[in-house]
């Protein structure tokens, strides 16, 4: 069966929903867009393998697809689930891929599943050729909720090789650091009784002041502490996103919960900072008389950062004539680069498309991504 053209790919991709959620009301299976893919490249002469995610009973999976054998090699990845969507404000079907003024219009289309056709079309030009050292497309699943695609490769270790391109959208700028990012919950438990005698209870909405007076003073000593130019903002940040507490105005509060996000940069250690934060929870909570506990909503993404000076950057510098740069968003990036390669972000479209209505890959940046893959796939598996 012939490999279907390029936006014929895409329209596919698109119109098989991968939604990743934590809300159960949101969240789809990816295997559909996994064995498409396994399909084309099996008939381009790659060697599939189809890993189940561990838990998810066959509904989540990755794509490991190689092509040649030798104990190096190039690995272009991405993965295969798109955010939840807001079909009422879209002006076309988010699952219908359209061609419209010289974009292609479609949910995942830039984010990132628009990445996967061109990969193919790079790879389609070495089929016959021998190869000195593999390519590797690698698809994961469930990067938009729990990284947990990316997670289950660095527990098993795989794939191994070389140099890995992740093809989020950075309009073809190579990107060698991201922040890292932590999400975290903090929930006080405290006395309720009645307001008109506070020796009655044990105010949690006081404690949790006395909490976010601390993190606000944490964040500065980090921000002194932690400084890296080569990001627009250059330190770490923290965020207190959200809170929720007591219920009724004449009660005293008897439990409160704020819910934090922070984005540490190339040096900084999540775990570490968990730990900085407890301590300093822990000293509040017997200060105060209430019970403080933290809980962590997702594993995290660790900070990340590739070498000026690697050959893969270098590279892709001489191939796309942009100079390597950083990104606020966090990707797969650490969990590939912690397989033992040297590891960039780089691909068509752009990160301000994505995760709205109206997601579209710009047309003019498919031709220049297949020739920079190409270009690519010559010089480290040639």
């Amino acid at each position: 069966m012939p490999l279907p053209k390029l936006f014929s790919q895409l329209q596919q991709l698109v119109a098989n929903p991968s939604v990743s959620s934590y809300s159960e009301k949101w969240d789809m299976p990816n295997r559909g867009v996994i064995e498409l893919l396994a399909t084309w490249l099996d008939d381009l002469g790659f060697e599939t393998e189809i890993l189940e995610i561990p838990g998810s009973n066959g509904h989540k999976c990755n794509l490991i697809a190689t092509l040649g054998t030798g104990p190096g090699g190039l690995v272009l990845a991405g993965h295969t689930d798109t955010v939840p969507y807001d079909d009422f404000q879209w002006q076309s079907d988010p699952f219908k891929l359209t061609d419209k003024d010289n974009r292609w219009f479609g949910l995942g289309a830039t984010d990132m599943k628009g990445f996967f056709p061109i990969a193919i079309e790079a790879a389609k030009a070495f089929a016959g050729t021998p190869l000195k050292q593999p390519l590797i497309i690698l698809a994961t699943a469930d990067e938009e909720s729990s990284m947990s695609g990316a997670r289950a490769l660095a527990e098993m270790g795989r794939p191994k090789a070389r140099y890995a391109v992740i093809g989020e959208p950075t309009g073809l700028v190579p990107i060698r650091m991201h922040k890292g990012i932590m999400m975290e919950k903090v929930s006080i438990e405290g006395l309720a009784g009645h307001s008109s005698n506070p020796s009655l209870g044990n105010n949690a909405l006081e404690s949790m002041h006395r909490v976010m007076s601390d993190l606000m003073d944490y964040r500065r000593h980090l921000q002194q502490q932690y400084h890296n130019p080569g990001f627009t903002i250059p330190g770490p940040t923290l965020n207190l996103g959200c809170i929720h507490g007591g219920d009724n105005p004449n009660r005293i509060c008897g439990h409160c919960e704020l819910q934090f996000d922070l984005r540490a940069i190339p040096g900084m250690d999540n775990d570490e900072l968990r730990q900085q934060i407890d301590a300093r929870l822990q000293a509040i909570a017997s200060e105060s008389g209430t019970k403080i506990t933290r809980e962590t909503l997702f594993g995290g993404v660790p900070a990340y950062e590739e070498p000026a000076n690697s050959a893969l950057v270098q590279a892709a510098e001489q191939l796309t004539g942009n100079t390597a740069n950083s990104v606020a968003f966090a990707t797969e990036a650490p969990f590939i680069q912690g397989l033992g390669m040297e590891t960039i972000v780089m691909g068509p479209g752009h990160i301000d498309q994505a995760h709205q209505p109206n997601e579209y890959i710009p047309v003019d940046q498919v031709r220049p991504a297949i020739e920079t893959l190409k270009g690519l796939i010559r010089r480290f598996c040639l």
